[in-house]
């Protein structure tokens, strides 16, 4: 299930997304509040916009901007919106989405190509190990696109490893989706009460909310400690709510494949200008028949580097890298630049820490401060000399790190009102 747009060749999918560039800048003229008041302000005649190059003559959109304005993003009346979903909230308020009846059926055709990307068919069993109630559109997403796509869903939410072994048992799921995390812990479980995992009818894992992969597209310390015991496919995804929209890897796990029908796709430097090709930069798109809430050059704060070279998988778009990290939570640390994930790859090698949380905050001369909380099996002076070595080999520094309780660190880390583990926190 491969649409036909996806194995164009590149000037196809220029041409045909210019096309669909110039749909959007009429609609949100026509009909959105905020982009007629922002075209207004600032003098732009959209009519000149007439190729991707020229988005950039056109400012852009940001989280601050939807969270100050939210609903005058909104294009149709509130009796048009069928679902209401909101964002996360993880760099800010949480955000409400209107979802129109078509932006529904958008929803689910995006799983379900997205899905389909990664190898699910129709006759599969896919197990939804995330919620899909409080508001969380990726839970309601990816039971649309799985219905679109004729495939069984086992819909038994977040956590819980005896009920998921339970399920995985009686009803033989050939995929999960959820958080790769959570992975260890059902491992951890099977090997407990004697659950021949590898035995079992799971083929796969479409993972969310954590990184898979190292820039270079190799598996990075949490992903080889899951196949490493566990021999299934990983594969990464990565979605937003603003988006609506999903990158999925294919069977190669050389980056998410972009659908050019619904979203376009730049990575701007710190002056909102394109990178050059292969260069780092913050992730901006532009979305495409969206009816309730479209966004014109949206900012992420996402950083990430897009790759351009055709897949052996037959298709032709271009592909988005691991996330780097997020802008808002890059860290200058004597001198070095890090983001949360590169921490997070460090401390994931080691099997006797069992939590932690990463603190931020501004010292005395006014420089980033870092203070890593872990909670482990067993506390030595040595074993924590062994973690500050390894961060010292591996980022070049080594931050301030003390040991804390389980019983502390995990109401932080899976706080019953987030949708994800939180490990990073930022008093900046």
């Amino acid at each position: 299930m491969i649409p036909a747009i996806e194995k164009d060749s590149l000037d196809e999918i220029k041409i045909f997304q210019e096309q669909k560039l110039a749909e959007l800048l009429t609609y949100i003229s026509e009909n959105s509040p905020f982009y007629k008041r922002l075209f207004a302000g600032r003098n732009i005649d959209i009519s000149t916009i007439k190729t991707i190059e020229d988005l950039q003559y056109l400012p852009v959109t940001t989280k601050e901007d939807l969270q100050q304005y939210n609903d005058d993003f909104l294009c149709v009346p509130q009796h048009k919106i069928i679902d209401y979903a909101s964002t996360s909230g993880t760099l800010g308020d949480p955000v409400t989405f209107g979802l129109t009846d078509s932006d529904l059926d958008r929803l689910a055709y995006n799983e379900a190509i997205s899905f389909a990307c990664a190898g699910i068919a129709e006759g599969d069993v896919v197990q939804l190990m995330t919620t899909i109630d409080r508001k969380f559109m990726a839970g309601l997403a990816y039971f649309l696109g799985l219905r679109k796509l004729k495939v069984g869903v086992i819909r038994v939410g977040a956590g819980i490893p005896e009920l998921q072994w339970d399920s995985i048992l009686k009803y033989k799921p050939s995929y999960l989706i959820t958080v790769p995390s959570f992975l260890l812990k059902l491992i951890e479980y099977a090997e407990i009460h004697g659950i021949d995992y590898n035995n079992s009818s799971i083929k796969g894992a479409i993972c969310i909310g954590e990184s898979l992969r190292n820039e270079d597209f190799s598996m990075n310390t949490l992903s080889k400690k899951i196949i490493d015991k566990w021999n299934i496919k990983l594969f990464s995804t990565y979605a937003s709510t603003e988006m609506s929209t999903a990158f999925t890897e294919c069977a190669h796990g050389i980056g998410g494949h972009h659908h050019p029908e619904l979203i376009i796709v730049e990575v701007l430097d710190e002056n909102n200008m394109p990178v050059k090709n292969g260069e780092v930069g913050e992730l901006t798109f532009t979305t495409l028949g969206i009816e309730a809430m479209p966004l014109l050059r949206f900012k992420t704060g996402d950083i990430v580097q897009l790759h351009n070279e055709p897949c052996s998988c037959g298709r032709n778009t271009l592909r988005v890298g691991p996330v780097i990290g997020r802008k808002k939570q890059m860290i200058k640390y004597k001198g070095t630049t890090l983001y949360p994930p590169a921490m997070n790859d460090v401390l994931s090698g080691f099997d006797n820490i069992e939590n932690h949380i990463i603190e931020i905050s501004t010292n005395d001369l006014g420089t980033d401060e870092i203070l890593i909380k872990i909670a482990v099996k067993n506390q030595t002076p040595e074993f924590l000399q062994e973690i500050k070595d390894h961060f010292r080999a591996k980022l070049r520094v080594t931050p301030k790190i003390e040991f804390a309780s389980k019983e502390t660190l995990n109401p932080l880390v899976f706080n019953p009102m987030s949708r994800k583990p939180i490990r990073f926190f930022d008093y900046r």
